[in-house]
């Protein structure tokens, strides 16, 4: 397997970046976590689709296509995050409260993508899912 990374500054960069990902023959993308592609999910959803590119995102990505995502929680990530306002705002300094890391993980699989893409996700695969959006 070989990273091909791509660059799109903005969301008009997005075709040339999934023409440059067919000519290259690419097996799968993975898309980073950034506001500009979380705004613009949906048309990136709809190009890896059109591309037949199966694509791992993070959650918010899957329900609107995307193949699957598997990362941590985000609403457990906030909540750890108020906690340390929390703290803070009782005076503790930030700089001596501990630097945390995820502790829950979830794997997100939409069905419907792989069906249209034309994949089969293994049955073992299915039940570790957290959530299987049909």
């Amino acid at each position: 397997m070989e990273l091909q990374p791509l660059e799109a500054r903005s969301p008009r960069d997005f075709d040339g970046a999934f023409a440059a990902m067919s000519s290259k023959d690419a097996g799968a993308l993975l898309i980073l976590g950034d506001v500009m592609f979380i705004t613009h999910r949906a048309r990136l959803a709809e190009l890896a689709a059109k591309n037949r590119l199966p694509a791992l995102a993070q959650r918010e990505f899957v329900e609107d296509g995307i193949l699957m995502s598997y990362g941590a929680k985000l609403v457990d990530n906030f909540r750890r995050a108020a906690t340390y306002v929390d703290k803070i705002l009782k005076g503790a300094r930030p700089a001596d409260l501990p630097i945390e890391r995820p502790t829950t993980f979830e794997l997100v699989i939409n069905l419907k993508t792989a069906k249209a893409l034309g994949l089969t996700i293994p049955p073992s695969l299915l039940l570790r899912a957290d959530q299987v959006i049909e």
